[in-house]
């Protein structure tokens, strides 16, 4: 059973309906009982990083989350600013992150005067680096949802497992042994987004 931690964050009931529409046993929950025995954990999270970490430490389930991801190594995937939370800190803020991951998150840095602009949003296609398992058997040609202007900057290379272009290339993906995170919505990506899910399912 997947545990979609709700921390008062997150397009939790996206979340929880492609989990359905794949038939796989997902809920939505802040119940540390539950989240003690799930076999997997998804941590979502939208808007501002400070106010998603700040949320986070106040529901009292970083300690049992972090057990789980760092001691038990239950595989952890997190959306969004929930994947950034797992880096060491965001330019967005003053919180520091769970630093889950050699990186840190910064903000889109594009030509003044050029045509892009910063959220970066809408459907971009994405460029696996290897073959993670997350992103196995994609349907050709994947491409994703995003909705950001912060991005993920790796101290090194070896954790990086997808790359995305708006004005450079930036990660999109990444993998520390059991811990997984996006930039992009799966929740929002179509038939894309539902292998994300399955493959997460299947870990």
């Amino acid at each position: 059973m997947i545990a979609i931690i709700d921390y008062g964050v997150g397009n939790l009931t996206s979340i929880l309906n492609m989990h359905s529409r794949l038939g796989i046993e997902a809920v939505v929950t802040g119940d540390a009982a539950v989240i003690a025995n799930a076999g997997k954990l998804l941590i979502p999270g939208v808007g501002n990083f400070d106010k998603c970490m700040q949320n986070f430490n106040a529901s009292g389930l970083r300690p049992l989350v972090e057990k789980r991801a760092l001691e038990e190594k239950v595989p952890v995937l997190g959306i969004c600013v929930g994947a950034q939370m797992m880096t060491r800190a965001s330019e967005e803020g003053q919180e520091k992150g769970l630093g889950w991951v050699s990186a840190e998150t910064v903000r889109f840095k594009l030509s003044p005067t050029g045509t892009l602009k910063v959220p970066h949003m809408g459907w971009t296609d994405i460029r696996p680096l290897g073959t993670p398992a997350l992103l196995a058997d994609m349907p050709e040609e994947p491409r994703f949802y995003f909705a950001h202007s912060y991005h993920f900057n790796f101290d090194s290379p070896e954790q990086v497992r997808a790359m995305a272009d708006y004005g450079y290339e930036f990660v999109c993906a990444f993998q520390k042994d059991n811990i997984w995170g996006v930039q992009f919505h799966p929740e929002k990506s179509h038939k894309y987004g539902m292998k994300i899910i399955a493959n997460f399912a299947s870990l």
